[in-house]
């Protein structure tokens, strides 16, 4: 079936530069003292060849004693110019390994920085992933969701009466997103205005019910009038259901295992699960990987009726081969506590039977 209406010159050089200006003065100095002797000796005329000679040899000497002065000055020069291309290099070496201590302390810092970082969103996430079980175990009134497949669980509160006891409970009612116009109600509960609340604007497709019990059905007419949706419900809880309803009202669509409803962008496979009542069905949602179980599983045991197992042999076999076969990871979304899955219940299965 399908429902859906709507449609920087260097110091070094520098210094070079110097030691060559003082090479170039200490030669003109040489030059006048020469040029001046020669104007000494032409003004006191010709000597004795022994004045002479004398003259020669200090003359040779001087020459000499200039040429070494000459030599040590080139030396002297080379070497501050060496020292001066030494200091530079020196400092140059300095400052870049000043520059690589400080690129290793950023990096270092950097690197400590991003480890915080780390740290502070993995524990953002625990506390939120904390957070998000804390509000599935809860057992109030209240609202959780939509999760990340469109599915949110109202929890209203109620009075369950089976034969002559009553019981305060708090109930389940799963909406889950058909596509974005419209949803699925399933097990409307005790409170329709706070289920009709969560729809806001849009339409209801389809309200079905796991069986016909009060905290499967109680709001199911209520939300059907207002919105004109059908309702969905296996054949054999019509008695259940006239004895809360009336017969006026009859669901319009008898689901049973095996059948299939297709709604909106959904594919529901009906699943049989009877053992709380006979005609206990499941709705699996292949694509979202969930099944809504109704009152014949929660979490870490199977479910009652009041505060007892009418059948419990059949119940046990429903869970075992309609619930337990399912993919490991399916979530199963009950009509009371928090949800579960197939692999996790699959580890309590043993201690049941």
């Amino acid at each position: 079936m399908f429902w859906k209406r709507k449609s920087k010159k260097q110091e070094g050089q520098e210094a070079t530069d110097s030691a060559a200006e003082v090479v170039e003065d200490t030669a003109e100095e040489t030059e006048d003292a020469v040029e001046s002797e020669k104007g000494t000796a032409e003004a006191t005329g010709a000597e004795s060849p022994e004045s002479a000679d004398a003259g020669a040899t200090d003359s040779v000497t001087a020459e000499k004693a200039e040429e070494s002065e000459v030599d040590a000055t080139e030396d002297t020069g080379a070497e501050k110019a060496d020292a001066a291309k030494v200091d530079v290099d020196g400092a140059d070496t300095e400052k870049a390994d000043t520059e690589t201590d400080r690129v290793d302390a950023g990096a270092s810092e950097g690197s400590a920085e991003d480890a915080d970082a780390s740290e502070k969103a993995d524990d953002a996430s625990e506390k939120a992933e904390k957070s998000d079980d804390a509000e599935d175990e809860a057992e109030v009134v209240g609202v959780t969701g939509p999760d990340s497949d469109g599915i949110t669980r109202v929890r209203t509160a109620g009075v369950f009466e089976f034969g002559d006891e009553k019981f305060d409970i708090i109930s389940n009612t799963w909406i889950v997103e058909a596509d974005k116009d419209g949803v699925i109600v399933i097990d409307p509960a005790h409170d329709a205005e706070a289920i009709m609340n969560v729809v806001g604007d849009r339409e209801i497709y389809l309200v079905a019910c796991t069986n016909g019990y009060s905290p499967h059905i109680a709001a199911a007419l209520a939300i059907a009038e207002e919105t004109e949706a059908d309702i969905a419900l296996h054949p054999r809880e019509m008695r259940a259901w006239r004895r809360f309803h009336g017969a006026e009202h009859r669901p319009e669509i008898e689901v049973e295992g095996g059948g299939a409803l297709d709604v909106g962008d959904l594919h529901v496979d009906v699943l049989s699960l009877p053992g709380t009542s006979t005609g206990t069905v499941g709705y699996y949602v292949s694509q979202l990987g969930t099944v809504f179980a109704g009152d014949t599983l929660h979490k870490g045991a199977p479910g009652q009726v009041g505060d007892t197992h009418l059948d419990y042999t059949t119940q046990l076999a429903s869970i075992g081969e309609g619930l337990l076969t399912l993919p490991p990871d399916t979530r199963i979304l009950p009509d009371r506590g928090p949800s579960t899955t197939v692999e996790a219940e699959n580890k309590n299965f043993d201690s049941w039977v």
